[in-house]
């Protein structure tokens, strides 16, 4: 990059009035990097020529083999509109679902985005994804409709077709935008109406109004006239606002050009004899005026370049646009070439994406109340309650203060990776004409010594080697040769290292090269730890340990220019930057600050759930603390990759789909690790779940009473002798468990939670975990202010519980909800269902200050007993039977829980009175229990008195709380075996475009994977089919790759992950009825598509598997019997 456009960027970073913060977005392959292409070179960066092909921001050597964007990158752009300088810092993000994470970095620093759309298969699913991510943002969106030309080549329709099929596509990006909207004033209604405190009085009437009438929502559509679309087809180099045209035609026709941009797009048409324009062109069969001033015209351009090649016409056009082409462009064998040299010269697409950008897109002055109470809120809390400190410093955020008395407030939103080598201070600079010059002229005069000297020596020049060696010549050997050595043992040592810039937004005051900053965590809470620090500190000063509190040195600024790096000294607010030195300090986002009273920003919103695990090993094991510390480095690049470590030692890499699984382990390899590693096959997530009883055997016939007592008694034969002599079952699948000390008697029953309260459940995880937060402070004594919208989420999701949990079955059951589970906030319920235990409700912090004491009191004797069965239903709920999956949609309610409290033995070591010791087989191994047994009651002293004598009568079985954890995990499991089980598997939507010649064989691909296809529905005025269909995980690796094969390429799948799906199949089931005896045979060896995914999952974590090996052997042929 030239010094004189840096610095020319720099001086423009100083106006953030005139400064454009945006980034693309889009389906994948609608054209957002050939568009960013377009706009990249019209500063002269890339060649016009260059454009489409070059794909500059995807630098990646990946990505430019598969041809999709994988990573957000940013790149600064110069744009002169009117007689205004603007500056465009652009972001170019992926479209591809795997990497959806990346978009969700780049909206949150942008203050706009440019959404764009195939004009031939229009509103796709990331299209509507991307639109609700900028609509939750609060920034602006504007609208690019892309690949026109494809109406006229590939679909070949009129000008009339064209004008309705946009018409079509413009209604369907609205309607999107209106339904987010909708949903929006409904939400604002609903919480006016709870605050609202009404009078009540027998005549007032109700207001059914929703607010919809009275809010305007005309600024939030595109439409043409609006100035808010732009029409192009980025890779032949063309666009245009119908502003251009109306400023065209208003000269040439004489029209007023505010009538002519009104009537432009929309049903009015020219009357050639009344020189009017009068509505009603499609009642009257007349040619819309869009249709005739501008497609016509784009129409006829590409028939005489492209498809007629009519060489007359085309000099004819070029001559009355008054445009210049070089005359190896018209003789080019390639009509593109012409078309392209045209169409950049009459509409260049920069000049109308830019210029839209700048006049209908916010600049960072811009920012509402509304955005900024958003983003610096804390978790439940309320901006409102938040400390006054905390509050004055929205005014500095919203006017986007560069004042040196300003606070610095910056986002981190991602970390990348970049090579050392590539960096500003490490690279090699151009010289200046001036330093060529002065490096010639000392050349020179060098080699006129060189001469000098010659002559004195000799006449040819040559140094005579009888002649002593000056003082002079020996420094400068020796000068050579330390360089040539320090080179050598550089290049050998310093290896390219990988090196972290944070990507990142100033919102406030100006940062500086070597400036010290407060690195606040997500958990950091100003009300909570700013009274810990005193008053005005900085970063630079010491201070004491504060948790979620770091400080950090900015080492270096740099500005993103796609590819490069260029270094700054400072950056005012307002811009987008790369920032240097956070390495150690920051993991994947974060907030800095001048000031500790600044809130950590809220959390980044991913749209796509990391699914696919698989296990990570070095092939030479010796690489291991390499494949460790490359994982970490990883973990830091990649906002949605995860890194787990198991139980067993594995390491684990989660990623959000096939794709993105293939990128990180790519640069496991390649950059952060460097070495062989070999990945394992996908782990495949399960849940374990329980369902009713079925009322039909496998052959859909209904069960008899004696079939299904047979089946009962059968059951119940088959668990009996694996069940020891605590443990009992009955016929209604109530388990009975009793402790090794025998002091407490637990009865666990399971049976399945309704679907949609499990989808409740699932969805509210976030808001579950917020209740069990709030809950412990509540137990602690700790005020918390909480905001009213926590609340009213809490207590709608406890209403939507009593609304769906209805029937005999579920009488109270939300008031008698113990806990969820797994890790508190899981989609399973454990019910109180013991009538001498009231324990406080989950939903406490619901309830009134003033609580009865009675139910306090009990809940204090029995607290630690309490958080024994929820530990027990916590590890039973996270690991199952089945395969040790966790579990889903299962209720457990406990229904009797005993505790008998016997008297302290006055000698421990007596063998009558310790009931456990008559087992003991000496008088040896008798006095070491009742040893253990003064010990452990030693440690039990500061306890609590209720619990002194039962952790003292446990002996040699451990405390009682440990007894108790065991015994409700096992009591859970049985109880879940209890029921009939099934494995719930996790399911893929899949939406497929193809066309209708290969329609087949994406149906035979789907249901050899076992996919259900929902529906399918063809795009009007083209043979693209739309199919949608389910397809589990399990099998949805290679999926892409042979639908890609199959069709020759015309079809191209996109999987999100939807939802938990039960298998129907039992993989217990055996034959036992006469119809299932007569169709299954006795093996019953036909493939149980759910038996398989189980033994999959025991086979890799190394539990027993039921399976024959070898069968009827006896009967094997050999080679010694045929000779």
């Amino acid at each position: 990059m030239g010094l004189r456009s840096l610095d020319k960027i720099t001086a423009l970073q100083r106006h953030p009035a005139n400064t454009r913060n945006l980034c693309i977005l889009a389906h994948v392959d609608h054209g957002k990097t050939t568009l960013a292409d377009c706009l990249v070179a019209s500063n002269g960066i890339i060649s016009t020529r260059l454009a489409g092909k070059l794909r500059y921001l995807d630098s990646r050597k990946d990505e430019q083999i598969r041809g999709i964007t994988m990573k957000s990158s940013a790149i600064s752009l110069h744009h002169k509109h009117g007689d205004q300088d603007y500056l465009v810092n652009l972001i170019d993000s992926p479209g591809h679902v795997d990497f959806s994470s990346e978009v969700s970095t780049a909206i949150r620093l942008c203050d706009g985005a440019i959404v764009v759309v195939d004009a031939v298969e229009g509103v796709c699913p990331q299209t509507q994804v991307v639109l609700r991510q900028a609509w939750l943002e609060n920034i602006t969106p504007v609208l690019v409709i892309n690949k026109v030309d494809r109406l006229i080549m590939e679909l070949k329709l009129t000008t009339q077709e064209a004008y309705g099929h946009l018409q079509k596509i413009l209604e369907q990006v609205n309607a999107i935008t209106g339904a987010l909207f909708t949903s929006k004033v409904l939400e604002e209604r609903a919480e006016k109406d709870k605050t609202e405190d009404k009078p009540k009085c027998r005549d007032q009437l109700y207001d059914w109004s929703a607010g919809l009438e009275e809010a305007d929502d005309s600024h939030l559509y595109f439409s043409p006239e609006q100035g808010n679309v732009v029409f192009a087809s980025a890779i032949d180099g063309w666009g245009f606002s119908i502003q251009q045209f109306a400023s065209i035609y208003s000269e040439k026709m004489g029209i007023d050009s505010e009538l002519l941009l009104k009537s432009l797009w929309g049903d009015f048409y020219l009357n050639a004899k009344a020189k009017k324009i009068v509505e009603g062109a499609q009642a009257k069969g007349k040619k819309p005026l869009f249709v005739q001033l501008v497609l016509d015209n784009i129409w006829s351009l590409y028939d005489a370049v492209v498809t007629n090649r009519d060489k007359e016409k085309v000099e004819k056009i070029v001559s009355s646009l008054g445009l210049k082409v070089m005359a190896r462009d018209f003789s080019h064998s390639d009509p593109k070439v012409l078309l392209s040299a045209i169409c950049r010269q009459w509409l260049p697409v920069s000049s109308a994406v830019l210029s839209m950008v700048c006049e209908k897109l916010p600049s960072p002055l811009d920012m509402t109340s509304e955005r900024a109470e958003k983003l610096l809120s804390l978790g439940t809390r309320q901006f409102n309650s938040l400390p006054e400190r905390t509050q004055e410093l929205k005014e500095a955020f919203i006017q986007c203060s560069s004042e040196e008395n300003s606070p610095t407030i910056i986002f981190v939103s991602k970390m990348f990776a970049v090579d050392a080598s590539t960096l500003p201070q490490f690279r090699q600079r151009s010289l200046t004409l001036e330093e060529i010059s002065q490096r010639r002229e000392l050349a020179r005069s060098r080699h006129a010594e060189m001469m000098a000297a010659g002559r004195l020596a000799g006449g040819d020049g040559t140094k005579d080697p009888n002649l002593p060696v000056t003082q002079q010549e020996v420094q400068a050997a020796a000068k050579m040769e330390s360089l040539t050595v320090r080179n050598s043992t550089a290049t050998e040592e310093n290896e390219p290292k990988e090196t972290f810039i944070a990507f990142a937004r100033v919102y406030s005051g100006v940062v500086k090269k070597g400036q010290r900053l407060f690195v606040l965590g997500p958990k950091y809470d100003p009300a909570q730890f700013l009274c810990m620090l005193p008053d005005g500190c900085h970063a630079s000063d010491s201070l004491p340990d504060v948790p979620h509190l770091s400080c950090c040195t900015i080492e270096g600024l740099y500005l993103l220019m796609g590819r490069e790096l260029e270094e700054l000294e400072e950056v005012p607010a307002g811009n987008v930057l790369g920032i240097g030195g956070l390495d150690e300090k920051v993991l994947k986002s974060a907030t800095l600050s001048t000031s500790p009273a600044c809130c950590p920003f809220t959390p980044l919103n991913f749209e796509a759930t990391p699914i696919v695990r698989v296990a990570i090993e070095p092939k030479h094991p010796s690489d291991m603390p390499k494949l460790v510390h490359g994982m970490r480095l990883l973990n830091q690049a990649d906002p949605c990759a995860e890194v787990l470590i198991q139980e067993t030692g594995e390491h684990v890499l989660v990623t959000a789909g096939e794709v993105h699984l293939q990128r990180c382990l790519d640069d496991l390899r390649e950059r952060f690790a460097k070495i062989e590693v070999c990945a394992s096959k996908p782990i495949i997530p399960f849940r374990e779940t329980v369902v009713l009883p079925p009322k039909v055997d496998m052959v859909n016939e209904d069960f008899g009473k004696q079939q299904k007592m047979a089946i009962i008694h059968l059951v119940k034969e088959e668990a009996s002798p694996s069940l020891s002599d605590t443990v009992h079952v009955d016929s209604g699948g109530l388990v009975t468990l009793t402790t090794p000390s025998r002091q407490h008697t637990l009865s666990v029953r399971a049976f399945p939670l309704p679907l949609e309260v499990t989808h409740l459940l699932e969805r509210s995880a976030e808001l579950i975990q917020t209740l069990e937060q709030l809950n412990i402070s509540v137990r602690e004594g700790k005020n918390v202010d909480m905001s009213p919208r926590i609340l009213e989420d809490i207590s709608g999701l406890r209403a939507q519980l009593e609304k769906l949990l209805q029937g005999k079955k579920w009488r109270n059951a939300v008031d008698r909800i113990w806990s969820f589970g797994p890790r508190r906030y899981g989609p399973n319920i454990l019910l109180n269902s013991v009538d001498s235990y009231h324990r406080t409700s989950v939903w406490q912090c619901l309830a009134q200050p003033d609580a009865t004491v009675e139910a306090e009191t009990q809940s204090r004797v029995l607290r630690d007993f309490d958080n024994s069965i929820i530990s027990g239903f916590q590890l039973a709920t996270l690991s199952g039977p089945m395969c040790e999956e966790p579990m889903m949609g299962v209720c457990f309610a406990v229904e009797r829980w005993e505790i008998q409290s016997p008297a302290v033995p006055k000698h421990l070591d007596s063998s009558k009175q310790d009931p456990a010791s008559v087992k003991a087989a000496s008088e040896k191994s008798m006095e070491k229990k009742a040893k253990k047994a003064e010990e452990d009651g030693e440690d039990e002293e500061d306890r609590e008195e209720v619990q002194a004598p039962d952790a003292t009568a446990a002996g040699c079985y451990g405390p009682v709380s440990g007894q108790l954890i065991a015994a409700m995990k096992d009591a859970c499991r049985h109880a879940f075996q209890a029921q009939p089980q099934r494995l719930m598997a996790a399911m893929y939507t899949c939406e497929i475009m193809a066309t209708s010649e290969v329609l087949g064989r994406v149906y035979g691909v789907l249901g050899k994977r076992e996919g259900r296809v929902l529906h399918e529905e063809m795009k009007e005025g083209t043979d693209i089919f739309t199919v949608k269909a389910l397809l589990p995980v399990a099998e949805s690796f290679g999926f892409g790759d042979e639908i890609r094969k199959r069709t020759s390429g015309l079809a191209s799948p996109q999987l999100v992950f939807s939802h938990w799906e039960t298998i129907s199949s039992d993989p217990y089931w055996v034959p036992t009825t006469e119809e299932e005896y007569l169709h299954f045979g006795e093996k019953a060896d036909s493939e149980n598509q759910a038996l398989k995914y189980m033994n999959a999952v025991r086979r890799r974590k190394g539990l027993y598997v039921e399976e024959k090996i070898v069968e009827h052997a006896e009967k094997q042929r050999t080679l010694s019997k045929n000779k």
